[in-house]
């Protein structure tokens, strides 16, 4: 368990220093799923995306918490890199882990391509990758992954639309395909005539939307209430 507070510790100092923003979810799955009664109700992120000559990077890193303190720390960085500033296609590499009470995660590694799509201004954009996926210590490590990614700013950055979906293959008890989504929807406040343009306090929700994921059979949709800070 020191292993797990030092680490953690660790990885929110490191996010912490360079992260663009800081989310507190409350998570309704516990009322609204019986069989995730023991469901952490407070999920905090840290994420971070930056885009430079040489492509972008992006990490995330979330900590469940419970009355007892992190129940779970899981972090995913990726790196893309540019072929050319014309060129749309980045090659994309990733890391996927985290810890909990009494173990870890299985390492994931991914390697693959990432197809971006932005408007000239910058107010919305997708991206789609196709990648390899490396299951460290699954009983079938070989594996793929389809992600999408997307971010829209409605109404002069009033609302921001964004999230992910991921699919891929992991044989489990219940299927081969695992399928995750995060939508957001925020409403940033400093959007208003009278709020400041540097109080940066967005008020929003994230619906986790999954099929066979962490151990659970069949499809679940599982809402959050959140505050968001950007950095």
């Amino acid at each position: 368990m020191k292993r797990l507070l030092l680490s953690i510790c660790l990885l929110i100092s490191v996010g912490t220093l360079i992260a663009q923003n800081i989310q507190v979810h409350y998570d309704f799955g516990k009322e609204l799923y019986k069989e995730l009664d023991q469901r952490p109700v407070v999920t905090t992120t840290i994420e971070h995306f930056k885009p430079d000559s040489w492509g972008s990077t992006f990490f995330f890193v979330d900590m469940d918490i419970n009355s007892e303190g992190i129940a779970l720390a899981y972090a995913e960085i990726a790196r893309q890199i540019s072929f050319s500033s014309k060129c749309p296609v980045n090659f994309h590499i990733e890391y996927n882990g985290g810890l909990f009470k009494g173990g870890s995660l299985n390492n994931a590694y991914l390697t693959g391509l990432t197809y971006n799509l932005n408007s000239s201004d910058f107010s919305k954009g997708i991206s789609f990758s196709v990648l390899y996926k490396y299951l460290q210590k699954h009983k079938s490590p070989q594996s793929f992954q389809l992600t999408a990614t997307w971010f829209y700013n409605i109404n002069k950055n009033m609302f921001t639309f964004n999230g992910f979906a991921d699919l891929w293959r992991e044989e489990n008890a219940y299927g081969k395909l695992i399928f995750i989504a995060e939508p957001q929807f925020w409403f940033n406040l400093n959007s208003l005539k009278r709020v400041n343009d540097k109080f940066n306090l967005s008020v929003g929700t994230e619906v986790e939307l999954t099929r066979d994921f962490g151990g659970r059979d069949g499809f679940y949709c599982i809402p959050t209430l959140a505050l968001k800070w950007t950095l």
